[in-house]
């Protein structure tokens, strides 16, 4: 294949294999600010989802938002937790802190719903795992919000990579850091770790792992990491951390995360035959500018900015309708916490540690 032929078009929906009738009705679990200022509205402007209920501590907050997305059920977590207004959802979406994420996807696999499940998937490996027996004991669909794998950059990168276009892969470098002091107030759950289960590492750090385990269609068999926190509002997670993976094919990934640095991202793939750069790939509105050389070929495109939030609904919405198990699986998500839980056992022990 031609390089242009990767982009022609190049928001094209290879996942979208049929067409299909009606919408998946969500329950929306949590209500902060990515799914007040993201979720809420890119389900609103979807095609395969719609939110019927919304489950919040917050009477007020429910209320408002009810309103504004013509929601007609609004329950507090007790009684999602009990059973209320099942009868008016399909499918539930939990974006609560990452600790609360276990007993609200259980709750829905007990109620026989589907479930999108914000990342990391739990907190630990253990409880990870937990999830993904639950859910399979159950007959439920579950899906790790990686929204990254369903944007047109991921996928047409990963096809170019498929392809052999850069030859053999041989490293990889991502990267991704945001002042979260300035999008948050200093009591954010974030910088809780019996809430978060870590920092910048579980944050951010999680977008350059899944996304190249994604590219590559492997799973890293080590992982060595270094972490710091300076500032004292950082006192208890990790402000900044760099890790790198080993994977099979002696590939390596070189990996760096901050909550207290200027807002960036990249992600960059070098083969032996040519390289993909990619600019700000784990924003969520991206720009969809990538590079691909090989030789003296080069290529640049820029698409239209992406929103991959309301492509993961979408994706998610079609797989349920559909019977398809979705790609980022809770199986994805677990295998995330297990290279975290490595890498900060590799940070306190300043050893590598095999996965």
């Amino acid at each position: 294949m031609a390089l242009e032929d990767y982009f022609q078009p190049f928001s094209r929906r290879d996942w979208e294999r049929e067409s299909v009738d009606g919408t998946v009705r969500m329950a929306v679990v949590g209500l902060g600010g990515f799914a007040r200022n993201r979720g809420l509205p890119a389900i609103a402007a979807g095609e395969y989802c719609e939110t019927t209920t919304l489950v919040s501590g917050s009477p007020e907050k429910a209320a408002t938002l009810a309103e504004a997305f013509d929601v007609q059920h609004v329950v507090d977590y007790e009684a999602y937790k009990n059973g209320a207004a099942a009868d008016a959802y399909d499918a539930v979406y939990v974006a609560t802190p990452n600790a609360l994420h276990g007993e609200y996807v259980r709750a829905a696999a007990d109620l026989g719903k589907h479930v999108i499940c914000e990342k990391p998937l739990e907190t630990t490996t253990e409880l990870a795992r937990e999830l993904v027996n639950v859910c399979a004991e159950a007959g439920v669909m579950l899906m790790t919000a990686y929204r990254i794998q369903l944007g047109p950059t991921a996928r047409r990168t990963r096809e170019i990579v498929d392809d052999g276009y850069i030859g053999d892969v041989v490293q990889v470098y991502g990267g991704f850091s945001h002042p979260v002091l300035e999008a948050t107030s200093p009591d954010t759950w974030r910088l809780d770790p019996d809430l978060a289960g870590g920092g910048a590492l579980v944050d951010l750090g999680v977008y350059p792992l899944n996304t190249t385990r994604f590219l590559l269609k492997r799973d890293p068999v080590a992982v060595n990491a270094w972490t710091c926190s300076l500032e004292p509002a950082f006192a208890e997670v990790d402000e900044h951390v760099t890790f790198t993976l080993r994977f099979p094919g002696q590939i390596t990934a070189s990996c760096t995360a901050s909550f207290n640095a200027h807002a960036n991202s990249h992600l960059r793939l070098v083969g032996t035959d040519g390289m993909i750069s990619i600019s700000g790939p784990f924003g969520g509105v991206v720009p969809q500018r990538m590079v691909v050389e090989r030789g003296e070929f080069s290529v640049e495109y820029t698409g239209h900015p992406d929103d991959e939030v309301g492509e993961e609904f979408d994706y998610f919405g079609y797989c349920v309708l559909t019977g398809t198990e979705p790609g980022p699986s809770g199986r994805d998500g677990l295998e995330d916490v297990r290279v975290i839980d490595a890498a900060y056992e590799s940070a306190e022990t300043e050893q590598w540690v095999e996965l």
